[in-house]
């Protein structure tokens, strides 16, 4: 089992910056490959950036190439999404997410069935 508690949303102004954390517990947090996903009202849930068991391999959606950072700190069981030059149409709710069944940790997948454990979501909110 593993658990996630998503923190860091917020109301931010567009251009702004956010830090989203996801704190984990339960199965050794650094044999989890993580994500970061968001579903914004009215749409389906998107991939938004992944990272590897170590850290050393991440992937991103083209719309957050270059304004976002995904990173883990395996001590502290912690994922982190850091989110720069935010716009309007960043504005969801966050999940984090773990892939704990990969056997391969430098793997990162993109699709949702992929990943088995998902935290409850943080909402994110960008005025213009």
């Amino acid at each position: 089992q593993v658990q996630l508690v998503e923190s860091g949303g917020g109301l931010v102004q567009a251009g702004g910056s956010l830090r989203l954390s996801c704190a984990a517990s339960g199965r050794t947090f650094s044999r989890n490959v993580m994500g970061w996903f968001r579903q914004a009202p009215g749409k389906e849930r998107e991939f938004v950036a992944g990272i590897s068991w170590s850290g050393g391999r991440t992937d991103y959606a083209d719309s957050v190439k270059g304004r976002f950072t995904i990173s883990r700190d395996n001590a502290k069981s912690t994922l982190y999404l850091q989110m720069n030059s935010l716009k309007p149409e960043d504005t969801a709710v966050y999940y984090c997410a773990a892939d704990s069944r990969r056997s391969d940790g430098t793997v990162v997948p993109t699709d949702i069935p992929e990943y088995n454990y998902w935290g409850q979501g943080t909402q994110v909110t960008v005025s213009s």
